[in-house]
């Protein structure tokens, strides 16, 4: 396996950075200070340079430095096996307002989508919002497997596209009180059709990833998770073929159009499926386990995937792992730290101390963060 790096990473009107430009290395990089300093706001601006909003979904307006004109940028220099590329993003120089503002340019050149980034480099995180993800909604579970799947397959955001735009069109339909067959054909066709695909690549993942996960040391710092998917057309994939399963979910949808328009939305599809997750040693749900097992069970599920999209396409995923230290002890955090060393991926961290990344001193490229600044720490 190779590892793609980030070896320099300029932000204009980003958050709380009016201009900032950083020289990187590859491996390890700590980034520390004070809360509220703009720490997370270094791992969002690296989270723009794969398809999504960023590790806090912001709207973009929310994300351009306040009071600036003419948008953000977020350009960065990756290295890898695959060579050197320059990429930018932002909404700076866009006249388009909203979502759909932001653009995507590949040295030098426009690109057709934000898709075109992931032919050079692959991003994950882990961020304490996501401390909630067991005890959260099955949404919250639904937009982690699919960015796990995307990593792996990156056709797997289009598709997740096209799927939510045919079914806001039938949910439109469904509102508007109409009756027109042919319409509602055509959209229950292309849901079917897509539906069912991203159905079939979350249970590919999840059957990946679940072998990888059996790599983990079965009494090891992070436990092994039991992972299954809950899904009416998921739960289909292995025992009919495709074109079956698309058409019975097409007939499902024609004959709940009217069930579908008194609750005001689409009640069946692969937006109401659930990752069902176990913590494997207690035989405990995951949603049950303490705050700190929680935390353990996710690293581990990360860190499989790591290993699985270095293993699958040759080049491991950059980590952005957002206040890691907390509900890690001391063991587990130096434990965590071998593994990423060992994966060879250049992992961005954050905490609040130097000393939490102690057993990093001399590997290591530590920063400190100061409301707008960032310079190299000392003794570090």
């Amino acid at each position: 396996m190779t590892s793609t790096y980030i070896s320099r990473l300029t932000l204009t009107n980003f958050r709380n950075y009016s201009a900032l430009s950083l020289d990187l290395k590859p491996g390890a990089v700590v980034f520390t200070g004070e809360n509220g300093a703009g720490k997370t706001n270094l791992l969002e601006a690296i989270s723009f340079l794969t398809p999504g909003r960023g590790l806090r979904r912001a709207p973009y307006g929310d994300v351009a430095r306040e009071d600036s004109v003419g948008g953000f940028t977020v350009h960065a220099l990756v290295e890898g096996e695959f060579g050197d590329a320059e990429i930018g993003t932002g909404t700076s120089g866009t006249d388009v307002p909203g979502e759909s503002g932001r653009r995507v340019r590949i040295n030098g050149a426009n690109a057709k989508s934000a898709d075109d980034m992931l032919e050079w480099l692959r991003v994950l995180w882990l961020t304490p919002a996501m401390d909630t993800l067991f005890t959260g909604s099955a949404g919250d579970r639904r937009r982690f497997l699919d960015r796990l799947v995307l990593a792996i397959d990156p056709s797997h955001g289009q598709r997740a596209l096209d799927y939510e735009k045919a079914m806001r069109g039938r949910n439109r339909l469904l509102a508007e009180e109409s009756r027109d067959r042919q319409w509602f054909e055509a959209i229950e066709t292309q849901m079917a059709e897509t539906g069912v695909a991203i159905a079939a690549a979350r249970v590919e993942m999840v059957r990946l990833l679940a072998a990888m996960i059996e790599k983990l040391p079965a009494s090891g710092p992070f436990p092994q998770a039991d992972i299954a998917l809950s899904g009416t057309l998921e739960s289909q994939i292995s025992q009919r073929p495709a074109v079956e399963i698309e058409e019975s979910f097409r007939r499902a949808l024609a004959e709940g159009r009217d069930r579908d328009r008194a609750a005001g939305r689409t009640l069946d599809g692969p937006h109401r499926s659930d990752l069902i997750v176990t913590h494997r040693p207690k035989a405990m749900p995951a949603e049950l386990c303490s705050t700190g097992e929680q935390k353990a069970l996710l690293v581990g599920i990360i860190v499989s995937h790591a290993r699985l999209c270095g293993e699958m396409s040759g080049t491991v995923p950059i980590l952005l792992l957002d206040e890691i230290a907390a509900h890690l002890d001391a063991g587990r955090r130096a434990a965590l730290f071998a593994i990423l060393d060992e994966l060879g991926c250049q992992a961005f961290m954050t905490g609040t101390e130097p000393v939490l990344f102690s057993s990093l001193h001399g590997k290591a490229l530590f920063l400190t963060v100061d409301h707008g600044s960032v310079r190299p720490t000392e003794d570090a």
